[in-house]
This record gives C-alpha cells, structure tokens and sequence, in this order.
C-alpha cells in the first residue's frame, strides 16, 4: 500500500498542529494556528538564545536576521534587502503611515473593505497632517473587473497614496492589486498593499506587484510563530521609512563600526527597523521553518481541496438561505465570506461559540452579517458541515 494521500478526507493534518481538539477551529484568519513542529522550532532559537543572550543578540543577531529575511524573500519573490521584518502587518503598515511627510491638502484613497486598524492609521496621520482619506466604495456582489475603475474613481490630482488590500479581512475578497499598482505607478501614485491575509494563501510575487510598499504577515496563512510579519519597500523609499521607535540605528557613527553593524546591519532599511531595544527574534528566524513545512507537506495542493471545501460551504449555504454568494470562487481562496440572515454579529459568534464550541468570526459589512470561515489544511470536511448544521439550528433552514 502507497503512502495515505494527503488530500484525502480523513487526512486533515489536525494532529500536526497544537489546536484544542474539543473545538472546530474555522478562524485561522484571525491570528493563524502555529503546527507543532514549526512551534518546537520556535522554542528552539529560544534556547539558543538564552543560552548566551549577549553572543546571540550582540554579536549573531544581523546575520541570523539576513539569513532568515533570505528565506522569506526568496518565498515571496523579493530582494532581501527591500525586506525587514516586523512584529505584524500593523506594525509595517503604521510605519509606512507615519512616514510619508503628508501635508495639508493630500489625499489617502482606500476602499470600504479596508482593516480597521489601517483605517485609524491613515485617520490619524490624515489628522495630523491636514490631509484627506477618500473612500472607494467598491460594491457587492464584488466584480474583479470593475476594481481598478472603482478606485480611480476617488482618485484626484491630490492623491498621494493608494492603500488598498490584497485579500480583506471582513469579506475575505482577492482585489486584483498588480493591475492597480500599474496604474498608480503610471500616474505617480505611490501604493501601500496590505497583504495580512495574502502569504500562504495565495503565491504571492513581490517583484511583478511592484508596489511601493507592501506589508503581510507570517502568522497567519503561512503558519509562522505569533509576532512574525513583514515590510517590503522599494529601494528608493528605504530612507525614508522610520522606524516605530528610534534606536540605535540612527545614530550617524553606525556605518562601518564592526561592533553596531553586528546588530544593526549594513544597510539604511537594517539599521532603523531591526534593532528596537531587547526584543525576542525566535518568531523571526522560525520563518524559512515554516515555508519549509508548508513545501514539505504538499501546500499547493492543500490550498486547492481548502479552495474546494470553502467553495461547497458558500454554495450549500446560499442554497439554504437564499442569499446570493457575494463574489465569484475565483475572487476568494481558503477565507469565504458568507452572507446570512439577521444582524446580531456579536451575538451569533458568541452563541457559535458557547453552544456549539465554534470558533468563527461573524463579520459585518454594508449592513449585513456573513460567517467567515477560514478552510486550513487541518480543516475536514465534517467541520464544515458542523457549521453548516449550528446555523441551520440557529435560523431553522
């Protein structure tokens, strides 16, 4: 007998992650799931790190650094050094924000899919500056073909920045970003890409989306450890990036002191955004672990029987409420948002969760509600139909 096939129904690879097997986890979206092996990798750099704090981080930190940003880079299609790792896509975002130099009169477009937290970034720094956010409001049911015009609509000679997502939070949708991100740089527009929920869930080329800046997390899809994310910029932007708190590395006698490159690094991007005081690195290095665990598990091939599932979940779903899917099964991955009945999100997740011990987001948009389910390799078949089955009790269909 041949090995058991990995997409096989009884194959959800529950057992490789540290999940609470008393819950039907379909929330990996929200803060991802780490598997055991890539958390043991965690632990660890741990080791070796308290082993000799001062040897570890004085004196091994940039090089252990570059060589895991090496390993991200080369996943995500990138040049290593147009990447420093962050603690979140927040994190990166923020970064990004608050280092545009704004003035009064410019303008942020966004669309009305965006993460709240990004929206109260660009508020914020909008405030401070004098400047303005425009809002596209990109409708439902989301057609792929009609995003970049819907954007450009709130575009005007004041625009500074688009910063839009590559697949949003709350309805889970895959925005077709690279066309965009051509027509921004045509009209010297710069482009701010938050992909949160882009790495490991769809392949992901740094290089041909050539945005100015894009931000993801490492957490999430691509199954790193907690606190593991990512900022990529283009090599003219590098100085003019600062980081969230100033340290060491802007102080003028870094290039060429042996002893600050050690921790800091050699270039501009390095030495503002690595070194923020004694931190713990282990989420960092763990990366290349695990893209390696994904690549030595068949994840291509996971991704698609998660597309599929999620793809049935929507379908069965819409036949059983009535409500029509909001997006084609192209324009999602393994997240789908679902549209249901009612207008108590709160309350629903919480009875999701209480009764039925499901862990699900009920996330709101236009003003309705839909159940976003997250589809992980760890996921069955039969975890679906626990959610399927929970709502229909909840709204008799």
């Amino acid at each position: 007998m041949g090995p058991a096939n990995p997409l096989d129904k009884s194959d959800p690879m529950k057992d490789e992650f540290l999940l609470d097997d008393s819950l039907v986890f379909l929330n990996h979206g929200s803060f991802g799931a780490c598997p055991r092996a890539v958390f043991e990798c965690l632990q660890g750099w741990q080791r070796r790190m308290e082993a000799n704090p001062v040897e570890f981080l004085g004196r091994r930190s940039a090089d252990l650094l570059r060589a895991a940003r090496g390993g991200l880079a080369a996943y995500l299609g990138a040049e290593e050094a147009d990447l420093v790792y962050v603690p979140n896509a927040t994190t990166g975002f923020n970064i990004v924000a608050r280092s545009l130099d704004l003035r009064g009169g410019d303008e942020i477009v966004t669309s009305d899919h965006e993460y709240g937290a990004c929206d109260n970034a660009w508020a914020f720094a909008a405030n401070a500056a004098g400047a303005r956010v425009r809002t596209a409001v990109v409708p439902l049911p989301f057609i792929a073909e009609d995003f970049v015009e819907r954007i450009w609509a709130a575009v005007t000679p004041r625009t500074r920045i688009i910063s839009v997502s590559h697949i949003t939070s709350t309805t889970a949708l895959i925005f077709p970003i690279a066309a965009l991100c051509r027509r921004a740089r045509a009209a010297g527009i710069l482009t701010l890409i938050d992909g949160a929920h882009a790495p490991g869930q769809v392949k992901v080329d740094l290089s041909a989306l050539d945005a100015d800046f894009y931000v993801g997390n490492c957490h999430k899809w691509l199954c790193a450890p907690k606190g593991a994310g990512f900022l990529h910029a283009r090599r003219e932007h590098h100085a003019r990036l600062d980081a969230p708190v100033i340290s060491w590395g802007y102080s003028p006698a870094v290039a060429g002191h042996t002893d600050l490159e050690a921790f800091l690094g050699t270039t501009v991007l390095e030495q503002r955004m690595q070194w923020q005081g004694t931190r713990d690195i282990a989420a960092y290095l763990t990366v290349p672990a695990a893209i390696a665990f994904l690549e030595q598990n068949r994840w291509v091939e996971r991704q698609a029987r998660c597309h599929q599932l999620a793809l049935a979940f929507s379908e069965r779903m819409s036949r059983a409420t009535g409500l029509s899917p909001i997006c084609q099964a192209s324009d999602f991955a393994q997240m789908v948002s679902v549209p249901l009945p009612g207008s108590d999100a709160a309350g629903l997740k919480r009875r999701l969760f209480d009764e039925f011990r499901i862990e699900v987001p009920i996330t709101e948009h236009g003003g309705a509600q839909f159940v976003r389910a997250s589809v992980q390799a760890y996921n069955s078949e039969q975890d679906l139909d626990a959610l399927y089955e929970a709502l229909a009790a909840i709204f008799g269909f």
